[in-house]
C-alpha cells in the first residue's frame, strides 16, 4: 500500500481514487471489498469503462472543471449509501483526479443540525 493513502485504509466507508485520465490509483480496504465480484482491486486499470455514457460525461466534467457530485443509491443488498466524489489536486492547484467516498447511511430521515 503506498503510505500516501495509509489514513484511508481502514475507514468505515469505501473510498477510490484515480487520476486525471481515470485510471484507478488507490482503493481501500472496503472498495476492494465492495469490487471483489469484479476482481477485487482494480488499482492500475481505467474506471471509464465501468460506467455508462451519462457517469462518463459527468466524470469527464469534474475533472475538467473542479466540481463535486454527491448523490445516494441503495445496493442490491438494500443497503443505503452516500456517494460523494471530488476532485483532488496537485499542489499548483491543478486536478489531479477524483476520489470518490462511498459511505453506508444508517437510514432516513438522517438527523440534520443547522448550524
Amino acid at each position: 500500500m503506498d503510505n500516501q493513502f495509509a489514513w484511508a485504509e481502514d475507514m468505515n466507508c469505501a473510498v477510490t481514487v484515480c487520476d486525471a485520465e481515470g485510471i484507478i490509483i488507490y482503493m481501500n480496504r472496503l472498495s476492494r471489498a465492495t469490487f471483489a465480484p469484479d476482481g477485487g482491486t482494480l488499482t492500475g486499470q481505467s474506471l471509464i469503462p465501468c460506467h455508462n455514457e451519462a457517469s462518463r460525461a459527468k466524470i469527464a466534467h469534474m475533472l475538467a472543471t473542479g466540481e463535486s457530485n454527491s448523490y445516494t443509491i441503495t445496493t442490491s443488498k438494500g443497503v443505503l449509501k452516500m456517494i460523494y466524489q471530488t476532485p483532488w489536486r496537485h499542489p499548483d492547484g491543478t486536478v489531479g483526479g477524483l476520489v470518490e467516498i462511498s459511505m453506508p447511511l444508517p437510514g432516513l430521515p438522517l438527523p440534520h443540525f443547522d448550524r
